[in-house]
């Protein structure tokens, strides 16, 4: 089931969808059916963006972790019973 990129004739949304062979694509912000199919760009894999996207994935994960010991210990100074 590929997934392609569409433009909206109606509202000028750009969006993808995963389109399977008996179903017609629809705008997701208006419906309408008038799409016009655009050029994708192919994903590159290759060990140098896998490594650059695991980076940004340890990021990510930390800065949540962060976020959320802050916000255990702003629960926990407000609630200190």
């Amino acid at each position: 089931m590929p997934i392609f990129d569409y433009r909206c004739r109606a509202c000028a949304r750009e969006f993808e969808t995963l389109v399977m062979k008996s179903s017609t694509p629809a705008c997701p912000a208006c419906q309408s059916q008038d799409l016009e199919k655009l050029l994708s760009l192919p994903a590159v894999k290759s060990s140098g963006t896998h490594d650059l996207a695991m980076k940004a994935a340890r990021q990510r994960d930390r800065r949540q972790g962060d976020e959320r010991a802050r916000a255990q210990r702003e629960y926990e100074l407000k609630h200190n019973d």
